[in-house]
């Protein structure tokens, strides 16, 4: 993976008619999920991607880093600098495998993931973010910013054009 050229797309979602979501917090934020896409691509040899998924701050501070999908033997992690955004942000403090992050690299298809409650993030403004890398592929980042507020349920969703499709967040208030 890491002796290619790539491009990076980011794609930064504006959600809602003013573009931003905004997210419950405090007693009522219960729970929240989110999914993401990883496509069919046509291309002659496909390798699953390296994925990573977190939340972080407007100052691009990760906050919690919910999986990380990459291949789990000891010469797959040497790939994870790959994710280059996720490495640079808090991924190489990380000691690989982490129990409840770590997962094996993912296939095509659409995957849920669960992010529990968000009452210990104060109210502000957030972004959820997914970045995957693939070996002799692209390398794509989408975001989902929103604007965690008491009391109020909310969903949000974007969409990547290569690595990943629709990414969308959903948090029951």
């Amino acid at each position: 993976m890491s002796s290619r050229s790539t491009s990076v797309r980011l794609h930064y979602a504006l959600v809602g008619s003013i573009g931003g979501l905004a997210i419950a917090s405090g007693a009522s934020a219960n729970s929240g999920t989110a999914t993401f896409e990883l496509p069919k691509l046509k291309v002659k040899t496909y390798h699953k991607p390296y994925t990573a998924i977190w939340i972080e701050d407007t100052k691009g501070k990760q906050i919690k880093v919910y999986r990380v999908f990459y291949d789990q033997s000891n010469i797959g992690k040497r790939w994870l600098p790959d994710l280059k955004t996720w490495w640079r942000r808090g991924g190489r403090a990380m000691t690989m495998p982490v129990s409840g992050v770590s997962r094996p690299s993912r296939g095509p298809g659409q995957y849920k993931v669960n992010l529990g409650s968000l009452s210990s993030l104060p109210a502000g403004k957030y972004s959820f973010v997914v970045e995957a890398a693939r070996e002799k592929g692209g390398r794509e980042i989408v975001k989902v910013p929103f604007t965690l507020s008491r009391g109020k349920a909310a969903s949000g969703s974007a969409a990547g054009s290569s690595e990943l499709g629709k990414v969308t967040v959903s948090i029951k208030g």
